[in-house]
């Protein structure tokens, strides 16, 4: 079983990467923010491996970060996500966001993602629920469950990052943000300051 590959990056394609490990070129199958990050690096890289292995075929899943191995873990041992929907839904949240989406059980924000329906964003939430609380807002360090599932001081700044992850560039969303903040009230959590940030961003 492979759980780590260091090489160069020598090619990328919609859900993966070409690997190239001392001549050998290893397909990866990863998430866009994964990719993302891949390409940002010169020089060699370390990719992070989850190693499928079926009949017909051995896949490989490559991760910059180990906490998003570990979301797709977590993913993929709820009934009805596969590896390629779990993918999917990295490719839209990092790990964090993700999290802060579960918390806040914003099932319109999870349905954001490709793949993802009513009912899956329904096991998602009540699924996930005990992972993202084991998930810091900012900084992915482990809280114990009390603290993680307290109101939030950063909620403006879940909100945003939230917004970014769906593709919305980060002025637009600190200013949706902010005026969601200012009808809302200081009282108001994350949740609510997605869904008003959305309502108003869908109007653009």
């Amino acid at each position: 079983m492979i759980g780590k590959l260091t090489g160069r990056l020598d090619g990328t394609f919609e859900g993966g990467c070409i690997l190239d490990v001392n001549g050998v070129g290893y397909l990866l199958a990863c998430s866009q923010k994964t990719l993302d990050r891949l390409q940002g690096v010169e020089g060699s890289v370390k990719v992070l491996v989850e190693t499928h292995v079926r009949q017909d075929a051995i896949l490989l899943y490559g991760f910059a970060l180990a906490q998003e191995r570990d979301s797709f873990r977590k993913l993929t041992s709820i009934q009805g996500v596969g590896p390629k929907l779990a993918l999917d839904i990295l490719s839209a949240f990092g790990p964090e966001d993700l999290a802060a989406a579960v918390r806040a059980a914003d099932r319109a924000a999870l349905r954001q993602a490709n793949g993802v329906g009513a009912k899956l964003a329904d096991r998602l939430v009540t699924e996930l629920r005990d992972w993202a609380g084991g998930i810091a807002p900012a900084s992915g360090v482990a809280l114990p469950a009390a603290v993680a599932l307290a109101p939030e001081a950063g909620a403006e700044a879940d909100a945003v990052s939230a917004l970014v992850n769906l593709g919305w560039k980060r002025p637009e969303a600190q200013a949706a943000v902010n005026r969601a903040r200012a009808r809302l009230g200081e009282g108001a959590g994350l949740e609510g300051l997605i869904r008003d940030s959305l309502k108003e961003l869908a109007r653009i």
